[in-house]
């Protein structure tokens, strides 16, 4: 049996997850509490890969939520956050040559992405199309008003006004 290593990741709700290797379920658990060896189990969630880039005056988020439908994921906006929410469940059985093959994948994911002032949430859009979810959301382009100052030179000390 091939041996699993579930890395440390951040979990917004929990903070950081702890390594669960070879040797853990070789601790003693008697002693620990029982929310904690929960949460160790339940804190392995999916983290999908998402970019976020400002391009034409939009903001826009594109998410790689490989085998989910669009009905599996919720994309709201929350005061200035944008929420993107989903659970996938994936199950596979192979049979060949007499023998069956299942597996099955299950996990939920959160993302909150904190939106830029004066983003217009009435004018967003998301569409979702081979696996990746793409999400923009018109943002105003801030236009700088620069005023260039003449550099002057000093000639002697005596001419320097305090």
């Amino acid at each position: 049996m091939a041996e699993a290593r579930i890395a440390r990741t951040e979990n917004p709700k929990y903070g950081v997850v702890p390594f669960l290797g070879p040797d853990f379920l070789r601790t003693n658990m008697f002693g620990a509490d029982p929310f904690a060896l929960m949460r160790r189990f339940a804190d392995t969630a999916w983290h999908p890969a998402i970019d976020v880039k400002r391009e034409k005056g939009k903001l826009l988020v594109y998410a790689e939520l490989p085998g989910l439908k669009k009905e599996d994921v919720r994309v709201a906006i929350t005061g200035d956050l944008l929420e993107i929410e989903g659970e996938r469940k994936l199950e596979m059985e192979e049979k060949r040559n007499g023998y069956v093959h299942s597996e099955r994948n299950y996990g939920k994911f959160y993302r909150a992405i904190a939106l830029p002032e004066r983003a217009n949430a009435e004018k967003a859009s998301a569409e979702f199309a081979d696996g990746v979810l793409t999400i923009a959301i018109p943002i105003p382009e801030v236009t700088r008003t620069a005023k260039e100052i003449p550099v002057g030179e000093v000639k002697a000390k005596a001419d320097l006004k305090h």
